[in-house]
């Protein structure tokens, strides 16, 4: 954890305007300069020395010209204007954990040193089927269960820390498949869990910049998806993936993320759909079509209006 305080951190009040979090959520690098400007007196240069941009792009972006895709890029914007990870689809950054005595600091170690001996395997909660076993009903929950506890790894850990263990649950899980037993129902229910985690492997392949794997994993992720039978998480597979392409092919980008909010279709929790066009909106965005990011976050935020206590997929 760094004590640093860059000179263009946004302002708490800020980050909570609606205008602001719009532009967050699109990618709309251009709108959040802008306002960090007028609202918080941040000048173009101070964040272009920070964000490692040139002075006349920050300038271009702001005034509606061009766009920023690439992660490497996003993630330093995020540090330097102290954007929450979250608000911009990342892992928490480094500087967003408390630093309380030191402790939190030590916690960051012990959990790296954990996971580097192999945490996951630690895990007192399950106990798998030997190879040919039979798989009952109620394993496929309880397996699900574990992924959701891994997931807390995201709160302190990056994806370079996180991906060996991630990776390491979702093969052992697609050995389980192969080599075990089970009814149909069963059957699904592990699918649907290896589509978990595959899409929470690929996110820390992501952010630990190994842009291969993340593809692979969440291709693999929504083709457990559909074997599940579970449109929703299929279509966060292709949410995800969309958002992985369109840096390098905005076209495909966008594509992909409209082809998310089809698959999970009108019937899934309105969060699920709050999400999947919120994505298309940025995917929109930075290909740069206005009409179709205003009316994908008009759809975004229709979902959100009827949003009950429903589970959102992982992301």
């Amino acid at each position: 954890m760094t004590g640093y305080e860059p000179p263009t951190a946004l302002p708490g009040a800020l980050l909570k305007r609606t205008d602001m979090r719009a532009a967050i959520t699109a990618h709309d690098f251009g709108t959040v300069f802008s306002l960090a400007r007028s609202e918080a007196g941040i000048s173009y240069s101070k964040i272009a020395a920070e964000c490692g941009i040139k002075p006349d792009r920050v300038g271009a972006l702001a005034r509606g010209q061009g766009s920023i895709t690439t992660f490497e890029k996003i993630t330093r914007i995020a540090d330097a204007l102290r954007i929450p990870g979250h608000m911009l689809g990342l892992a928490p950054r480094t500087w967003e954990a408390p630093d309380e005595d030191g402790d939190e600091l030590q916690r960051r170690e012990f959990f790296k040193a954990s996971a580097g001996a192999g945490l996951a395997a630690s895990l007192p909660d399950l106990t798998r089927p030997q190879a040919g076993g039979r798989i009952g009903r109620g394993f496929p929950e309880r397996l699900r269960k574990r992924t959701a506890r891994l997931r807390h790894l995201d709160d302190i850990l990056g994806g370079g820390d996180t991906y060996r263990v991630y990776v390491g649950e979702y093969q052992a899980t697609k050995a389980l498949i192969r080599d075990a037993s089970y009814t149909e129902e069963t059957g699904r229910g592990l699918m649907s869990v290896l589509a978990e985690q595959a899409q929470q492997a690929g996110w820390a392949a992501f952010d630990a910049g190994r842009h291969a794997d993340t593809t692979g994993l969440y291709e693999a992720s929504h083709r457990a998806a559909v074997d599940a039978r579970d449109p929703a998480l299929a279509g966060n597979a292709l949410a995800f993936l969309a958002y992985q392409t369109v840096s390098g092919d905005q076209r495909t980008g966008m594509e992909i993320a409209a082809r998310s909010v089809s698959e999970a279709g009108p019937d899934a929790p309105p969060g699920v759909r709050a999400l999947m066009n919120e994505r298309l909106a940025w995917a929109c965005a930075v290909a740069g079509m206005a009409v179709e990011t205003e009316r994908a976050l008009v759809a975004a935020e229709a979902a959100l209006a009827e949003a009950d206590d429903s589970p959102s997929p992982t992301g």
